[in-house]
């Protein structure tokens, strides 16, 4: 006679190994990759369905994996990284420490050394993307050289005003 268990619960003896979406909802890691590869696509200016089409995806399957609905594998998220041009860790870059405690060896008790403290992306930000667009849609290149003069010299200004 089978034993029954109920769906989406680990057998008797087993820990949960984090797979969240069996209880309603994602869990938080793949949204956060998800959101990356969002944000770099958005980037690059490249649409779902592009980024479908290079990687033998529907755009739908892009929409799920950009709301981690579905867990990209590691040979997708290779595929990714090719495509999107960044390396591999890209996409766990800024991850909060919220999000951190949410892995499936955190969630099962398994002991992981202490994460490295390091300067977030500023290339990740929104506020860098829109300056970035709107900067590349002067379409004067002698006004944009003077655009990243001027900046340059705010910035500089800035950082020797601190000291």
């Amino acid at each position: 006679m089978a034993k029954s268990t109920k769906q989406g619960s680990a057998p008797k003896g087993r820990k949960s190994s984090g797979r969240m979406a069996s209880k309603g909802f994602p869990n938080p890691i793949d949204v956060h990759v998800g959101q990356r590869i969002r944000l770099r696509r958005t980037l690059l200016g490249m649409s779902q369905e592009k980024l479908g089409e290079a990687i033998g995806l529907t755009f739908q399957q892009v929409q799920k994996y950009e709301r981690g609905a579905n867990r990209v594998g590691s040979s997708r998220l290779f595929d990714l990284g090719r495509v999107l041009d960044v390396p591999i860790s890209y996409f766990f870059e800024d991850m909060p420490n919220a999000v951190q405690e949410k892995s499936p060896s955190k969630l099962m008790g398994v002991a992981t050394p202490a994460p490295v403290d390091y300067e977030p992306d500023p290339m990740a930000k929104r506020e860098t993307l829109e300056l970035v667009r709107a900067y590349y849609k002067i379409p004067q290149a002698s006004v944009r050289k003077r655009i990243f003069e001027l900046t340059k010299s705010l910035a500089k200004s800035s950082t020797s005003d601190e000291d």
